[in-house]
Order: structure tokens, then C-alpha cells, then sequence
């Protein structure tokens, strides 16, 4: 897939409000050990860049360090579902403070009145953070409206035909 396609896809509505939006991204990662995580995660977007943040030392940032190749998933729980699926790479670095993506991230979650003490909180424990750029190299939305998982569309074909 290349980079006009992604672009493309990640700027269709519906994946901009889920890339906009309150929901967590889930994102996936083989562990040191080699067996695959997933874990719920805050982020926000540059550009054509999802980011994260975390602690230095969390063990999503030795792993990703190691195995650079990732998955986000966003997605809501209401009906039809909405689910943007993104691959690709991950590169880590550490930056003093608390970045303002950070900031912005996680208070797409909370109300204007608990983000003031969440904020003072977070930039008094994060002498620095590991922020993980993750560059899509692919991506798909499925929006149950327009389209489907190819298994379904391959079913429902076959159906018809049948």
C-alpha cells in the first residue's frame, strides 16, 4: 500500500472522528519473549503520524525498540461498528517533560474540569517520557456501510450467487 492510498483512507470522515476522538487506541506489539501484546493506549496524530507516550522504562518501549513493526486499532462499540486498522512502524525517543500530544491526548477522555489536577499530576511525575511515532504502511477502515471485511463480502457474494 502506498502512501497516497493510506492517506486516502485515513482522511475519509470516518476515520477522522475515530482518529479525533475520545476512544483508546489498541495497540499491538510482540513482547520481548516474542509473544504478541495488546494493550489500550492514549494517542494523538502529527501529521500522518499516530503518537504515543508512555514511561521510559515500560516494557512496550524495550520491545518496540526491538521489534519496530506494530498494529493500532480504533474502534467504537456502537452499532454499526466503526474500526480503523492501521500497521506499521514504530521508532522510539525519549523527550524531556510532558508532551503536549500527551496533554491533548488525555484530555480528549476527561471532563474541562478534571483535566487541570490530571495535567499538574502528569507533569509532576514525568521527568521525561518515551514518545513511539508510528508511521502507517497500510491501513483500512471498516465502517459497515461502506465497507466490510473481505470474508463478509467474499460470503455474501458467494450467497447471492448461489
Amino acid at each position: 500500500m502506498n502512501k497516497q492510498q493510506i492517506a486516502e483512507i485515513l482522511a475519509k470522515p470516518y476515520s477522522q472522528q475515530l482518529l479525533n476522538g475520545a476512544e483508546p487506541a489498541r495497540l499491538a506489539y510482540d513482547g520481548l519473549d516474542g509473544d504478541p501484546r495488546v494493550i489500550p493506549i492514549g494517542f494523538w496524530v502529527e501529521g500522518e503520524q499516530i503518537l504515543v507516550a508512555t514511561v521510559p522504562k515500560a516494557a512496550k518501549v524495550a520491545a518496540i525498540r526491538k521489534h519496530p513493526k506494530v498494529a493500532l486499532t480504533i474502534d467504537t462499540g456502537a452499532f454499526p461498528p466503526k474500526a480503523l486498522l492501521i500497521r506499521g512502524t514504530a521508532v522510539v525517543e525519549l523527550v524531556p517533560g510532558v508532551t503536549e500530544g500527551y496533554l491533548t491526548a488525555g484530555h480528549k477522555v476527561m471532563t474541562d474540569e478534571q483535566y487541570p489536577d490530571w495535567a499538574a499530576g502528569v507533569q509532576s511525575l514525568y521527568d521525561e517520557m518515551a514518545v513511539i511515532t508510528i508511521t502507517p504502511t497500510w491501513a483500512k477502515l471498516l465502517d459497515f456501510e461502506t465497507t466490510i471485511p473481505q470474508a463478509v463480502e467474499d460470503l455474501i457474494k458467494a450467497k447471492s450467487a448461489g
